[in-house]
C-alpha cells in the first residue's frame, strides 16, 4: 500500500491535479489498484455542475493515466527525480457507463499491456461500489525532462 507522500514521490502532480489518494496494491509489470476520493471540495465542482455535481470524464481519466504512471515507474524501479516524465499521449475505447458524484469512491485498476522504446500501453477501468464507471486503453511516453 501507497499513501500519499509516496504516491507524490511518483507523480509530479500536486493539489489540484493530483487525483490518485491511495494505492492498493501494486505489481511490478503487472498491475495496479488504486483509489481517489471524490469530494464536494474538489474545485471543478464549482462549474461542473453548479446544480448536480459530476466528475469530468476527462478527469476520470487522467486519474487511471495517474496510476498507471505509477506503475510504470515503480515497474522501472525509478522516479521522476530520476530525470523522468510519463506523459499522457493518448486514449482510445474511452468508455463512461456511470456518472462520478461527490462521496464516491473511484476504484483504479490499471493492467499493463505493453512497452517499445518508452511507449507504454495500459488497460484501465474505474468503479464505483463494484459497478464500472468507465474504462479506456491509456497510452504514455516515459521520457526524460
Amino acid at each position: 500500500m501507497m499513501g500519499i507522500k509516496e504516491i507524490q514521490e511518483y507523480l509530479p502532480h500536486r493539489f489540484p491535479f493530483l487525483l490518485v489518494d491511495r494505492v492498493e496494491e501494486v505489481t511490478k509489470g503487472e498491475s495496479i489498484i488504486a483509489i481517489k476520493n471524490v469530494s464536494i471540495n474538489e474545485p471543478f465542482f464549482q462549474g461542473h455542475f453548479p446544480q448536480v455535481a459530476v466528475m469530468p470524464g476527462v478527469l476520470i481519466v487522467e486519474a487511471m493515466a495517474q496510476a498507471a504512471a505509477i506503475l510504470g515507474f515503480k515497474t522501472q524501479d525509478k522516479t521522476p527525480a530520476d530525470g523522468s516524465l510519463y506523459l499522457f499521449v493518448g486514449a482510445d475505447n474511452v468508455r463512461f457507463r456511470r456518472q462520478v458524484v461527490p462521496g464516491d469512491q473511484l476504484l483504479l485498476n490499471v493492467a499493463y499491456v505493453s512497452d517499445r522504446r518508452g511507449i507504454w500501453k495500459f488497460k484501465c477501468t474505474s468503479y464505483v461500489d463494484k459497478e464500472l464507471a468507465a474504462s479506456a486503453d491509456i497510452i504514455c511516453a516515459d521520457r526524460p525532462f
